[in-house]
């Protein structure tokens, strides 16, 4: 007999992963147009013609109906410390990592004028109930970065804050870099300042976490 458990899994996954994405997009139209708070659960299950049951099967809370792509992003920073070269330290990877994608425009940087981008952005950081739930994927993102430095021989409490560090200074740049786009400079015009913040909040955390991190060594 066939066994077509393979292609019928394929074909289920493939379902939900576009069910959840129309969710996310119908989701994100909604709150953009009405804002965060004046939008309800069974609002976003009616536009998107599925019950409210369904889509908590698929996201846990109305924020993770905007802040499931930073799912997508959790393992980043742990990533680009695992995967960096020998001789580079964490912060000097992290470093040339986000410099890369400022050039880049990067979204996750903050320094992306699209205008999708821009909305998206001001929903995010002016509303408190997103502020509050983001603490939830930023706690995954230190933890999943403190393993990777454990494995290099960082005692678990030195691991846990310098990726406490390397984290809040990611989110911060970008933070700021969206303050800067929101006040009127397009991307272009901020990426100067923004490289130059970088530079200085890499630096300030070279002086301390380097010296007690170190650099990769070739195995």
């Amino acid at each position: 007999m066939e066994n077509t458990t393979g292609p019928r899994t394929g074909l289920r996954e493939s379902k939900k992963l576009r069910t959840r994405r129309q969710l996310a997009a119908t989701a994100l139209e909604l709150f953009l147009e009405r804002g965060f708070d004046a939008v309800s659960v069974a609002d976003v299950a009616a536009a998107a013609e599925v019950s409210k049951p369904t889509l908590f099967r698929y996201f846990p809370s109305k924020e993770d109906l905007v802040l499931d792509r930073f799912a997508d992003h959790q393992d980043e920073v742990a990533r680009i410390v695992r995967d960096r070269p020998a001789g580079l330290t964490p912060v000097g990877a992290v470093r040339e990592h986000f410099l890369a994608a400022l050039a880049e425009r990067d979204p996750i940087t903050g320094l992306c004028d699209h205008p999708n981008v821009l909305a998206f952005q001001g929903l995010l950081y002016s509303t408190a109930g997103l502020q509050a739930r983001i603490a939830h994927y930023t706690a995954r993102e230190v933890e999943l970065l403190a393993a990777v430095l454990e494995t290099e021989s960082v005692p678990a409490f030195s691991a846990r804050l310098a990726a406490l560090h390397l984290v809040t200074v990611r989110h911060e740049l970008g933070r700021e870099n969206w303050r800067r786009l929101s006040a009127g400079q397009s991307a272009d015009d901020a990426h100067p300042a923004a490289v130059a913040e970088a530079d200085r909040a890499f630096a300030m955390l070279a002086d301390g976490l380097d010296r007690t991190l170190g650099p990769l060594i070739p195995s």
